[in-house]
């Protein structure tokens, strides 16, 4: 099972520059997403898609009717448009080696961005493949602009073998999720799905059923301005408070440079104000609501330490929750995450049952009701100039797609 076209239609989107912004209340939160919305809208029109539509969000929406008598559970295929605001995204020039070497390889040229195996082991796997990275100037947009490739890839292959059962398919492809507002305007009324998967992972093989816990939290640091001239045994400078804070925060652990597996962390992320007022923004993460909870005190608690130090200043906490751990819900449908991993093996691919340490637009959706686990793209280094994907991984994905529609169009056989 080949997908000749895939290649050609991961090149293509990742040209057109979709990446999102979280200053931005527009929604979606950057204009240019919509190119991407646009061409993805006529291209499920020409495979035949009935319905496609990109609606006044920004969503794509569309329909490949079962080819069976209609009365097995609907799936949706799920990706999103946008890339991460943390790395430019325009201008992206992929570079493909082929038959990679297995080597160091020097993206930009000039010595400044390499991608080293030392740092990347997984990478020394890749030996032999076509490698597709970055020119070290902007991330490559596999996150998740190979994800709809597969989607695309994997929908044109179905349409062209009608003799493979399938269920009925909806595919959704939703801007910001990057910004954590993917499902923001989107009801499981539009969506019309029983169950749903994104393809938004990483490595070969992989399918996931967990997600952090997340909630933000700003802090909005208050201090005392006076005229620096004038300023001596009267100035509480909030600068160099959300300073004292931040530096406050552990060095050894519960940060993302020192935690791995089910490890949470407090991230300050976005820091912005002057002298009299600071924001400073943090992320919260962790597998379960107490872990969050108790990450979150502790942070209240070191706060309170640097402030008692400098009466007169004020601090006020504000916390936001993101989302929440998708495995509560998906255990009560243990067929939705037996039906992937059993699509993977078919696909000669060995499953392999992982988490996230993040979160996909799948959360926030099992939790509105419609159960859905993610699946692994190929890529790897997401939000990064070291982000890199091969060819043979998002072809292995798209047969795990192509699969896992077989499997589900079954169900009609036994209705």
């Amino acid at each position: 099972m080949q997908f000749p076209d895939l290649m050609d239609r991961f090149i293509s989107y990742v040209r057109i520059n979709t990446q999102s912004s979280e200053e931005s209340t527009d929604f979606p939160s950057t204009p240019h997403q919509l190119d991407l919305s646009r061409h993805l809208q006529n291209e499920l029109k020409e495979m035949g898609l009935i319905d496609a539509t990109l609606n006044n969000w920004g969503y794509v929406l569309a329909t490949l009717p079962s080819n069976g008598n209609g009365s097995g559970p609907t799936i949706a295929l799920i990706a999103h448009v946008d890339t991460s605001p943390d790395v430019s995204g325009e201008n992206v020039n992929p570079r493909i080696h082929h038959n990679y070497n297995g080597e160091d390889i020097d993206l930009s040229g000039d010595g400044r961005w390499i991608l080293k195996v030392s740092e990347n082991p997984h990478l020394a796997k890749q030996k032999g493949k076509t490698l597709i990275t970055t020119d070290g100037t902007t991330l490559l947009g596999a996150d998740d602009k190979a994800g709809i490739a597969e989607i695309m890839a994997a929908l044109q292959y179905l349409v062209s073998h009608p003799e493979i059962p399938r269920p009925r398919i909806r595919v959704v492809f939703t801007p910001d999720e990057e910004t954590g507002r993917g499902t923001e305007h989107i009801t499981l009324e539009e969506i019309a799905a029983d169950f749903g998967y994104t393809v938004d992972g990483e490595k070969l093989g992989e399918v996931e059923d967990e997600t952090f816990c997340a909630d933000s939290v700003h802090l909005k640091i208050t201090g005392i301005n006076v005229h620096p001239g004038y300023a001596k045994g009267k100035l509480v400078n909030a600068v160099k408070l959300a300073a004292e804070i931040i530096d406050s925060l552990p060095k050894d652990r519960l940060s993302p440079e020192t935690t791995e597996k089910r490890e949470g962390y407090l991230h300050p992320h976005a820091i912005e104000g002057g002298s009299e007022q600071v924001t400073v923004k943090l992320l919260v993460r962790d597998f379960t609501e107490e872990g969050l909870h108790d990450h979150e005190a502790e942070l209240h608690r070191l706060v309170d330490r640097v402030m008692q130090r400098h009466p007169g200043a004020r601090v006020d906490f504000e916390f936001l929750e993101s989302y929440r751990n998708m495995k509560s819900v998906l255990d009560d449908h243990p067929q939705v995450m037996a039906k992937a991993l059993e699509a993977v093996s078919m696909a000669g691919v060995e499953p392999v049952r992982n988490i996230i340490r993040g979160g996909t637009d799948g959360a926030r959706l099992s939790f509105m009701g419609l159960p859905t686990p993610n699946l692994f793209t190929g890529g790897s280094n997401f939000h990064s100039r070291h982000e890199w994907v091969t060819l043979e991984d998002m072809q292995a994905a798209a047969r795990v797609i192509v699969h896992l529609m077989s499997l589900w169009g079954r169900e009609w056989k036994t209705s």
